[in-house]
C-alpha cells in the first residue's frame, strides 16, 4: 500500500515543532519511546468489550493480561484497591462517576470554570452541566485560594449528592480533609479529579486524596507522562448511595457501578493499545528515575513562579504548590490580553495557553491570564537554572506587544525565537 506522505509529513512537522520550541502548556508532556511504542502496537487490532476475564469477544487472553498489569500498577502507584483503566479521557472518567453516583437532575458541586475549574465539573456547555444540576464554589478574591468556608455554606444550602475537588488552573494543594468533613455533613460523595497533579500525588509530593475521597479520577498524561486517557481509582469500596440492588436483592457496590458506568454506560470497547501504553507509563512512574523527574517538575515550577513575581507579574494565590501557575497579566500589562500573548509567543516558538483568571474582566475568548506548567520542559531535561532565562524570554515578548496591533514587532519575535531554538537544541524530547 502506498505510504501516506501527506500525513507523515505533517507528523514530521509536528515533531520538529515540539523539538524546536519551549512547551509550557500545563496539561502537555512528552512520552518515552516505550510508551509511544506500546500505543502504536498491534494491541489496537483487538476488540475487547468488557473487563479482564469477562469479555464479550473471544481472543482476549493476551489483552486481559495487559489490562490487568495496568490495573495492578495503577493500584500500586496510588495505594488504591480498585482501578478502572478504560476511560478514553478524564472527561469520560468524570462522566462515568457522575452516572454511577447520581441520577439525572441531581445537584453536585464543583469549582467555577472561570475560577480555575474544568468543563466537566459543571459547565453549562458540557454534559455534566446539561444532565445534572451544578452549583459552583469559588476562590477567595483576596487570597486566590479555594474558599472552603463558602463551599461549606453552599453545601449546607444546596445539599449536593456529589462534591468535586480538582481544577484545571489552580496552583495550590487541596484540603481534602476539610472537604470530606463538608461532604459528610450533607451526606455527599467526595470525588477528586487529580488530572493535573496526579504524578505529584502518586509520589507523595502533595496531599493524598484517597485518604479522604471516596473516588478519584485522573488523566494518564499531564504529570503522569503517559498516553492520553483517563482512569478511576478507589481505596475502599462502598455501597451504592442510591440504594440500588441486584435482582437478588443485594446492595450494589460502587466498584461494580463504576465498571458498568464506564462500559457500557458511557463508552464501548476499550482502547487496548492505549491501556498497554498506560501500563508502561505506570511502571515508569514507579521508578526512582520518575521520582527524580517529578521532584524536578515541582522545583522548576516554584523557581519559575518566583521569577515571574520578580518581574512584576501577579501569580494567582501568590505562588504554586504543584507543576503550574496562573498569571494575571493585568498586574503588569493591563491592556494586553491572554490571547495576544498566546498568539505572539507561539510565533517565538514558546507555547502557552491563554486562561481566564478569577474575577476576570474579559471573555474566555480573550482572557486576562496565562496558564503555564513545567512537566514538558522538565521531561526534556531543563532544570531550575534555566527557569529565569525562560521567564526573561517570555517577558521580552510580552513587553514588546503593541495592544493596537495585538502582537510584537517581527524583529523581536525572530530574535527571541532564535534564542529559544538555540536553547532547546541541546535537549532531546525525552531526557529521562
Amino acid at each position: 500500500m502506498k505510504r501516506d506522505e501527506k500525513i507523515f509529513d505533517l507528523i514530521r512537522q509536528e515533531k520538529e515543532r515540539q523539538m524546536h520550541g519551549i512547551e509550557l502548556i500545563a496539561s502537555e508532556n512528552f512520552v518515552s519511546e516505550q510508551v509511544l511504542e506500546a500505543m502504536g502496537s498491534v494491541m489496537t487490532n483487538k476488540y475487547a468489550e468488557g473487563y479482564p476475564g469477562k469479555r464479550y469477544y473471544g481472543g482476549c487472553q493476551i489483552v486481559d493480561q495487559s489490562e490487568q498489569v495496568a490495573i495492578d500498577r495503577a493500584c500500586q502507584l496510588f495505594g488504591a484497591t480498585f482501578a478502572n483503566v478504560q476511560p478514553h479521557s478524564g472527561a469520560q472518567a468524570n462522566m462515568a462517576v457522575f452516572q454511577a453516583v447520581m441520577n439525572a437532575g441531581d445537584t453536585f458541586m464543583g469549582l467555577d470554570l472561570s475560577h480555575g475549574g474544568h468543563l466537566s465539573h459543571g459547565s453549562p456547555v458540557n454534559a455534566s452541566g446539561i444532565l445534572y444540576k451544578p452549583v459552583a464554589y469559588h476562590v477567595n478574591k483576596e487570597t486566590g485560594m479555594v474558599d472552603y468556608d463558602e463551599m461549606e455554606k453552599i453545601a449546607l444550602e444546596c445539599k449536593p449528592k456529589l462534591i468535586v475537588a480538582g481544577a484545571s488552573a489552580y496552583s495550590r494543594d487541596w484540603d481534602y480533609a476539610r472537604m470530606r468533613a463538608i461532604a459528610d455533613q450533607v451526606g455527599a460523595i467526595l470525588m477528586a479529579d487529580v488530572s493535573h497533579p496526579a504524578g505529584l500525588i502518586a509520589r507523595g509530593l502533595l496531599n493524598d486524596p484517597l485518604k479522604y475521597c471516596h473516588i478519584i479520577t485522573t488523566t494518564t498524561h499531564k504529570t503522569l507522562r503517559g498516553p492520553r486517557g483517563g482512569m478511576i481509582l478507589m481505596r475502599e469500596d462502598f455501597a451504592d448511595p442510591q440504594g440500588r440492588t441486584t435482582p437478588k436483592g443485594e446492595v450494589k457496590m460502587m466498584s461494580a457501578l463504576i465498571n458498568s458506568a464506564v462500559f457500557p454506560g458511557v463508552q464501548g470497547g476499550p482502547l487496548e493499545h492505549v491501556i498497554a501504553s498506560k501500563a508502561v507509563a505506570f511502571g515508569e512512574a514507579l521508578s526512582d528515575e520518575y521520582m527524580a523527574y517529578i521532584q524536578q517538575v515541582k522545583k522548576n515550577a516554584s523557581v519559575m513562579a518566583q521569577a515571574f513575581i520578580d518581574k512584576g507579574y501577579y501569580i494567582i494565590s501568590g505562588g504554586t504548590d504543584n507543576h503550574s501557575m496562573l498569571i494575571d497579566l493585568r498586574s503588569k500589562f493591563p491592556e494586553v490580553t491572554g490571547k495576544m500573548v498566546e498568539n505572539t509567543l507561539v510565533l517565538a516558538d514558546i507555547t502557552v495557553n491563554k486562561n481566564m483568571v478569577p474575577f476576570d474582566s474579559r471573555s474566555p475568548f480573550l482572557t486576562s491570564g496565562l496558564r503555564i506548567g513545567t512537566p514538558a520542559i522538565t521531561t526534556r531535561g531543563l532544570k531550575e537554572d534555566k527557569m529565569p532565562m525562560i521567564v526573561e524570554l517570555i517577558d521580552d515578548v510580552i513587553s514588546a506587544i503593541d495592544p493596537a496591533v495585538k502582537t510584537a514587532p517581527e524583529a523581536k519575535i525572530n530574535a527571541v525565537r532564535a534564542e529559544v531554538n538555540k536553547l532547546m537544541s541541546d535537549y532531546p524530547l525525552f531526557a529521562w
